[in-house]
């Protein structure tokens, strides 16, 4: 009786460590679950709102501009950031009288909060590099204040892909 006790205990404590590193896996390299703590991606993502991030995608295609992406913020690498890719390897990023330009041609941004106060750049994106935005571009620190104005690919740790917090709000993050 005590043979077959022993073997059970050890039978749970291999699935439990089992289960625990299929998580940590997931959680490293598949899938995360973020949560957002600040408005500056207002209207698009609401504080709190919680978010499944993709961390494999983009080993299989690149970094687009209008991706949510979540990233090591380059001043300080230990706090994760969410914004826009703005811009990428060689666009050039103007902000002028409330307007994002790119390349020399103003981009619609219907997700954008309000219009921008002041004016930017002109900022040349490096290559392997991205201009990040908030949505809520007058309550974000983001690109245009930062002191290592662009995040480079090996600091990007995910895209955005689907809301699950709250009920309300619950959706695919594709497209926003």
């Amino acid at each position: 009786m005590r043979k077959n006790t022993g073997k059970e205990i050890l039978s749970w404590i291999f699935t439990i460590l089992l289960a625990f590193v299929i998580a940590l896996f997931i959680r490293t390299y598949i899938f995360e679950l973020v949560d957002v703590p600040t408005g500056s991606m207002m209207d698009t993502i609401h504080i709190n709102d919680k978010f499944i991030v993709n961390k494999f995608i983009y080993r299989f295609e690149p970094v687009k501009r209008g991706d949510i992406v979540v990233f090591r913020f380059p001043d300080n690498p230990k706090i994760n950031f969410v914004k826009r890719v703005i811009g990428i390897g060689g666009d050039v990023i103007e902000i002028k009288d409330g307007k994002l330009i790119r390349n020399g041609k103003v981009v619609n941004e219907p997700y954008v909060k309000e219009p921008m106060k002041g004016n930017f750049g002109p900022y040349v994106v490096p290559p392997g590099h991205y201009f990040m935005l908030g949505d809520n571009r007058n309550e974000s620190m983001d690109s245009r204040f930062w002191q290592h104005k662009y995040v480079s690919k090996d600091q990007i740790l995910g895209k955005v892909v689907f809301r699950i917090w709250p009920p309300s709000r619950i959706g695919c993050m594709e497209g926003k």
